[in-house]
């Protein structure tokens, strides 16, 4: 029990809170709980007990056998040698058999150097609800067949609930069959949905709706890339307006790589989706538009809006490509490179510019200036005299471009 225990501690639980539940109940177990159950159909216990001294006697590995109503392989007990025996009865909880899931994957007892190359593994990903089973099961075999962990991390997800918060489940009827879903949308919409729709380790509620809904983004997604695919990539300085929204890509990538460290797709799938649809679309795209297109703007201007669109569109596609891997690659070979996106490196972190905090600014005058011509009547594409704010000065190229300001 006490080397279970420090291995339930060593674990990188993922999320934390999960590391209690197996904690309490190595603590909590007082009997062989994997046989403690009785089924009729599990594996069988590999066992005669010889009737004299009751010593438990097991068969040579390799085969598989049924104690309970076959003669053991062997003729006399290895303790006191006599020759008559009883099999055990009883069988495995169903767990058990998945517990070697780790040693199978390794090749253990197959082929030793790739499992000293392969064991112990990083990573168990499960549910809540078999903590007491597999996640015990195969720490308690594998420890006792290895004497180490199994893996190192433990990713702990919550259970998929109906729209009543029910657990789902074929006996209760209200089970969702996600193949036609799939089928229908694809795989990319069903991805995004289980990685943004609640956090690592929660309950989570499902429903056609809710998966379906994020086809807008993808779409949203797409059309931004199809605006981006209107300019060559090339390199060039950053305009102020271009600065800024680097700063807030930086920020984008570096909670994204935090969320992908700690297994939380979570993180990224929210914080580039709300980049993408509350930022980098309705502002930035729409502050440097004239400019892209060469509207009153020199080239080198011009240019910066291109490399800094390209830039934001390439790191954006590459942290949303484990979640959503066929769309970015799609969009990933028809704009930067005929080799999978997938073989690319994560983007850096660069905090070149501190201009994100002006972001509430940007975004309250825009809307301000928005408001006012519906106020009026007018047309986005209309002039309108509206005060450029001190504070955003630096981008009142782009301002005035954009909302065609009047001096």
């Amino acid at each position: 029990k006490n080397e279970l225990l420090d291995i339930a501690r060593s674990l990188k639980f993922h999320p934390e809170e999960h590391r209690r539940r197996l904690i309490d109940w190595i603590e909590a177990i007082s009997i062989d709980w994997p046989i403690s159950r009785r089924r009729y159909n599990a594996t069988e216990v590999p066992v005669w007990y010889c009737m004299s001294c009751n010593e438990a006697n097991l068969p040579e590995p390799g085969k598989y056998v049924r104690p309970w109503k076959e003669k053991p392989p062997f003729n006399n007990c290895k303790k006191c040698g006599e020759n008559d025996f009883v099999g055990d009865e009883r069988t495995f909880d169903t767990w058990m058999d998945s517990s070697i899931s780790p040693l199978f994957i390794t090749k253990y007892n197959r082929d030793q150097e790739f499992f000293e190359k392969t064991y112990p593994t990083s990573l168990r990903p499960q549910s809540k609800d078999i903590i007491r089973t597999w996640l015990y099961y195969t720490i308690l075999r594998c420890n006792q067949l290895t004497k180490k962990s199994p893996f190192t991390h433990a990713w702990i997800m919550g259970y998929g609930v109906d729209e009543r918060g029910e657990k789902m489940s074929k006996s209760k009827g209200n089970a969702i069959d996600p193949i036609p879903i799939l089928e229908k949308n694809g795989a990319d919409m069903f991805r995004l949905w289980a990685a943004s729709e609640v956090n690592l380790g929660s309950d989570f509620r499902v429903s056609e709706v809710k998966i379906t809904g994020v086809g807008k983004f993808l779409s949203k997604l797409w059309n931004t890339a199809r605006f981006v695919s209107n300019f060559p990539v090339v390199e060039e300085e950053p305009l102020e307006t271009d600065k800024w929204i680097l700063d807030e890509l930086s920020k984008v990538i570096k909670e994204s790589l935090e969320g992908y460290q700690d297994y939380n797709f979570f993180i990224p799938a929210n914080r580039v989706r709300e980049f993408i649809w509350n930022i980098f679309a309705p502002h930035y795209i729409e502050l440097v538009k004239q400019r892209a297109y060469g509207i009153e703007f020199d080239e080198k201007s011009t240019r910066a809006a291109w490399s800094t669109l390209h830039i934001c569109m390439k790191n954006l596609l590459l942290l949303l490509a484990p979640i959503t891997p066929f769309i970015t690659d799609k969009i990933w070979r028809e704009l930067y490179s005929q080799e999978s996106i997938h073989k690319q490196i994560f983007p850096e972190v660069k905090d070149d510019y501190q201009l994100s905090t002006i972001t509430a600014n940007i975004i309250e005058f825009n809307s301000l200036v928005w408001n006012k011509k519906k106020e009026q009547g007018l047309s986005l594409k209309n002039g309108i005299s509206i005060e450029i704010p001190k504070n955003l000065e630096l981008f009142e190229s782009d301002l005035r471009a954009m909302h065609k300001l009047q001096r």
